[in-house]
């Protein structure tokens, strides 16, 4: 397959070539574990996703590395406000390693139910502090950084591309004024990249350093975990378009600072954003909806993942519950005519439009080749189910595109009356005779966490007259 990507760095689409035949190095900005994900954030690991199934299908080994933020990033990216993680320990009374346990866990029990795979590779910054602190000596030994009341800078005019990947000019950001946050910067667009006592006077966690006991800034973990994992060149970052403008224009200018090799990265890759009736979620907002808000609202975490592939990556995406409502009826609606065409190829029936499996796969790969046009592949997969043959060669082709997808197709044919649903039918009976019982014996806690367990399995209970029955969101 011939790859076409949108890089941001050229603001174009080119044809994808890989440093290696073969192998692709791919590092996706992780999640700061301060807060449970919101629905807006998973959008991005969803395409980090299919980029990674979409590679792999092709043929690539794809090294997939994602960072874990537990430490250095402030609330404002551009290294002013509050840690993150120290205020969420603050007001959850815990530890900031709890919270970011805590969170962590949370993060992932979120992408397994939306059938993300994991990345190959998933390092903790607190856990790479070692690597940071080596590779901001070899910026400061090639002369880009300078220290000011107890913190290292980033000296942006000594770098002259930057703001290349924001379009930003240097000119611009080049003031012999101090910004009003932090007076020991001589330009605005100058950055932390060790922080000592001098900035919060009681942080958490603190390291020792040439620079005096303290902690990194947030840009600099993503520059030294990737290269620590990928190398000082490799193919593909990804991330949200509010990292364009600071974080990674940031890693740019330290990563290459450091190694004086350019580009650091050869194409980076950014989603937009997902947008409510106000605006983008944000949770310093309040009020945000995460993945458990659309279960509890009888929604199927895959019913979000049809919703989003509904939308290139790259366009903004308007959600309300009315259109995840139509997402997971169409998704529903597409189960039932996979389900169909299983029985009909099982049963040797024979049939279809005049368009045979080759023209709907070539279609499909077409739009997955062009920038990873989900909306177009999701029409294909369509097609061949509306217009195409019944055969069994026609239902390994929805598999196949559903490698990419990952909408549990194969996994609802496989329960469709077989052995697998029989079996998923007595443990949801025991359970529901041992949540009786618990009723019977007033332990109602008990009673309420099988429900629940069911409920986040895409099981619903539903208590009448004649006993409880069950049935699937």
């Amino acid at each position: 397959m011939a790859f076409t990507f949108y890089n941001t760095l050229r603001r174009d689409k080119q044809l994808f070539t890989p440093l290696k035949e073969g192998k692709i190095g791919f590092y996706g900005c992780g999640p700061t574990v301060y807060n449970y994900a919101h629905i807006g954030n998973l959008r991005a690991y969803v395409t980090h996703d299919i980029l990674v199934r979409s590679l792999r299908r092709a043929g690539f080994d794809v090294n997939h590395v994602m960072n874990i933020t537990d430490v250095g990033h402030l609330s404002d990216d551009a290294d002013d406000g509050d840690d993150k993680m120290v205020k969420s320990a603050e007001e959850r009374g815990k530890s900031v390693l709890e919270i970011a346990d805590f969170y962590t866990k949370a993060f992932f029990n979120d992408t397994d139910r939306m059938n993300i795979t994991r990345p190959t590779v998933v390092c903790k910054a607190t856990e790479h502090i070692g690597e940071m602190i080596a590779l901001i000596e070899r910026i400061e030994k090639n002369g880009f950084t300078y220290f000011a009341g107890g913190n290292l800078y980033f000296d942006i005019t000594k770098f002259p591309s930057y703001g290349e990947l924001a379009r930003l000019r240097l000119d611009d950001l080049r003031s012999g004024a101090r910004t009003e946050q932090d007076q020991n910067k001589r330009n605005q667009g100058d950055f932390v990249l060790w922080f000592t006592k001098s900035k919060f006077e009681n942080q958490a966690l603190v390291w020792d350093s040439p620079w005096g006991r303290g902690y990194p800034g947030w840009h600099i973990e993503c520059s030294a975990m990737s290269m620590k994992y990928l190398g000082e060149n490799f193919d593909i970052h990804a991330g949200g378009i509010d990292h364009i403008p600071i974080h990674h224009t940031n890693e740019i200018a330290q990563s290459e600072a450091a190694t004086g090799k350019k580009p650091w990265v050869s194409y980076w890759l950014h989603n937009e954003f997902l947008v409510m009736d106000k605006g983008k979620m944000s949770k310093s907002a309040g009020g945000f909806l995460t993945l458990q808000t659309l279960i509890d609202e009888g929604f199927d975490p895959l019913d979000y993942r049809y919703f989003l592939l509904g939308g290139h990556y790259r366009s903004q995406l308007q959600f309300s519950m009315e259109s995840l409502q139509g997402a997971k009826n169409s998704r529903k609606s597409l189960t039932d005519k996979v389900r169909s065409l299983a029985e009909k190829a099982k049963s040797g029936e024979q049939g279809g439009g005049g368009k045979n499996t080759a023209h709907y796969i070539e279609g499909f790969n077409k739009a997955i080749e062009d920038d990873l046009s989900t909306p177009r592949a999701l029409a294909e997969l369509w097609g061949l189910l509306k217009e195409g043959p019944v055969s069994q060669d026609a239902l390994s082709a929805v598999f196949d595109m559903d490698s990419i997808l990952a909408l549990g197709l194969e996994d609802a044919v496989k329960g469709a009356g077989g052995g697998e649903d029989e079996a998923l039918s007595r443990e949801i009976e025991e359970l529901i005779a041992k949540r009786s019982e618990a009723k019977k014996a007033k332990d109602f806690t008990a009673a309420d966490n099988i429900r629940q367990s069911l409920k986040d399995r895409g099981i619903i209970l539903e208590d009448g007259p004649g006993g409880t029955t069950w049935k699937r969101l």
